[in-house]
């Protein structure tokens, strides 16, 4: 702090010894060293009464930050974003359901299917088409055929 060389103490001493006097200085001395071990005493109180503020304001600004984080905990729901989409998807679909669906002006309703003769239903039940038959058989060989499997053992 203050920047005072061994020289110059020793010229701080030689007149302090002139002025105070031989008898006098180791009493002066201790004086001096008391006054600066209060001042020093003094300092280090104010730097740990300093340190010390300084610190609760960091826990409170700490404490704060955890009582901030606590509280969106509290008020956190994972669920609630699921749930508008679930509710968002459902008024969706309740809407596509409840618009009637546009009718094409090309296209005009199905009639009623005209009765079909008895004979011409027989017939279309009984004769299957060839590539329906071609399917047919080849399925029906496929499951007469037994799986084969290996047993070791």
């Amino acid at each position: 702090m203050f920047d005072i060389s061994w020289t110059e103490f020793l010229l701080i001493g030689i007149v302090a010894l002139v002025v105070i006097g031989p008898k006098e200085l180791p009493g002066v001395m201790r004086s001096l060293g008391q006054w600066t071990r209060k001042i020093r005493g003094m300092a280090a109180e104010f730097q740990n009464q300093f340190q010390e503020a300084m610190r609760e304001a960091e826990m409170t600004d700490l404490k704060k930050q955890v009582d901030d984080m606590a509280s969106d905990i509290k008020n956190y729901d994972p669920l609630k974003t699921v749930r508008e989409d679930v509710e968002t998807m459902g008024k969706d679909i309740e809407k596509s359901f409840a618009e009637p669906k546009p009718a094409d002006a090309t296209a005009a309703p199905d009639p009623a299917p005209a009765a079909l003769p008895e004979t011409t239903a027989a017939a279309a039940l009984a004769a299957p088409e060839p590539a329906a038959t071609a399917a047919t058989a080849e399925t029906a060989t496929l499951a007469a055929e037994p799986e084969h499997t290996e047993r070791t053992g």
